[in-house]
């Protein structure tokens, strides 16, 4: 305990992981964890088979009355452990005045994810400047019965119109209790939150390095979306979507034995910026296919943000080219931390891209947890979606590692 608490003194942040049999116990291991200090927030994402309300009584009992942000996890990543059977906490505490952001709630994310996006940018509006980081997040799911999500395209959509004419940077993510998508809720300060999104506005002596991993690669010349319905794709260059993609996979995507989901095949992918500039992971926004009708002929995408006339590729994707991504994504990150004063790390983790739902024999949580420099702090959590800023404009992004270091300004 005594070494944690000199620790401290080092460091303007602790992060702190933990497993455990109820939020009680998990809670009390990371407060032994941080040590004998005041924080003036909490960052904590909880398993999904956690009470949160529990988690923050415990933490508030030890810590008062300070901002306690974030919310339910699929599972948690930190340099001591990982997982996602959905007993982990994972926690940050910031201990820095100067470093705490200041927070803001929209609470009627079920009444429309773009307007609640846009009433929040309006929120928090006086609070940033151009450059300054913020981080939105929210609850993935919308209901289980029927399925429905909070699409994060929306969110970030509204939000972007609603910044007006300043562009922060922007990342965060949705958060959901499993890798089932069965529930999602967010800590927003205070209490346990479901259809809310909670923004952070940070201190302007703050920037953020973010780098997108994916491990995907185009595997299709362009295509145009030529009919679409918000997130089904009908036709690609003007022949059935299921066909195209059928034939550039060689792949039967509706048969009955059919060896993978969609989802572990292939994506579509948007590059951004300029369409001939040299292939690169971070250039590209990728839509996860959740299914396929083979009566319309059409596939349905995780989010609703392309329109007819995108021009899109079909992205090919398997394990070795992950664990590949995350290890150069990994190297990006370390030279960053070397040369800059670097405060934390934030790891933002695709829930499906967990082995157990990849398949893959390396778990790249671990992997990046392991390899990532040890200076500097790490949180992290599997997600239902990710988002990172794309020059000035934010998306949502889906299967995807998204690792954010935050350091001082130079």
């Amino acid at each position: 305990m005594l070494q944690t608490a000199l620790q401290s003194t080092l460091s303007p942040v602790i992060s702190a992981f933990a497993r455990g049999p109820t939020a009680q116990s998990a809670a009390v291991k990371c407060i032994n964890q941080i040590g004998f200090v005041n924080p003036t927030m909490l960052l904590v994402f909880c398993g999904g088979k956690l009470s949160g309300s529990d988690v923050l009584d415990v933490l508030k009992k030890r810590y008062g009355d300070i901002p306690i942000i974030g919310g339910a996890a699929a599972g948690g990543i930190s340099r001591t452990g990982y997982g996602y059977s959905g007993m982990e906490l994972t926690v940050l505490a910031i201990l820095d005045p100067a470093l705490t952001p200041h927070v803001f709630v929209e609470p009627n994310l079920d009444a429309g994810e773009y307007e609640a996006g846009r009433k929040l940018a309006q929120q928090m509006r006086p609070h940033f400047e151009d450059g300054d980081i913020v981080t939105l997040w929210f609850d993935s799911v919308a209901s289980s019965n029927p399925p429905k999500l909070h699409h994060g395209s929306e969110i970030v959509a509204g939000f972007y119109e609603g910044c007006g004419g300043t562009r922060p940077q922007v990342f965060g993510g949705g958060l959901l209790t499993d890798i089932n998508l069965s529930e999602g809720w967010v800590f927003d300060g205070s209490q346990v939150r479901h259809h809310a999104v909670v923004g952070l506005a940070w201190p302007s002596v703050l920037t953020a390095e973010t780098i997108v991993m994916n491990g995907c690669v185009p595997a299709s010349v362009f295509l145009e979306i030529t009919r679409i319905d918000g997130a089904v794709v009908y036709e690609l260059d003007g022949k059935p979507a299921l066909e195209v993609l059928e034939g550039l996979l060689s792949y039967s995507m509706t048969a009955p034995n059919a060896a993978e989901p969609l989802s572990l095949r292939a994506t579509l992918g948007q590059k951004q910026g300029d369409p001939y500039a040299p292939f690169s992971e971070g250039n590209y926004v990728n839509r996860l296919i959740l299914s396929a009708d083979r009566t319309a002929g059409s596939v349905t995408l995780f989010e609703p943000d392309f329109t007819c006339g995108s021009k899109v590729q079909v992205m090919a994707r398997n394990n070795q080219l992950m664990i590949d991504s995350v290890r150069q994504g990994v190297e990006t990150a370390n030279s960053i931390v070397r040369i800059c004063d670097s405060v934390m790390a934030v790891y933002i983790d695709c829930a499906g891209r967990a082995s157990v739902r990849s398949g893959s024999p390396v778990e790249e949580a671990e992997l990046l947890a392991n390899e990532l420099d040890k200076s500097v702090p790490l949180v992290g959590f599997y997600s239902g979606v990710e988002i990172a800023p794309f020059g000035t404009s934010p998306r949502a992004l889906d299967w995807t590692g998204l690792l954010a270091i935050i350091r001082y300004r130079q």
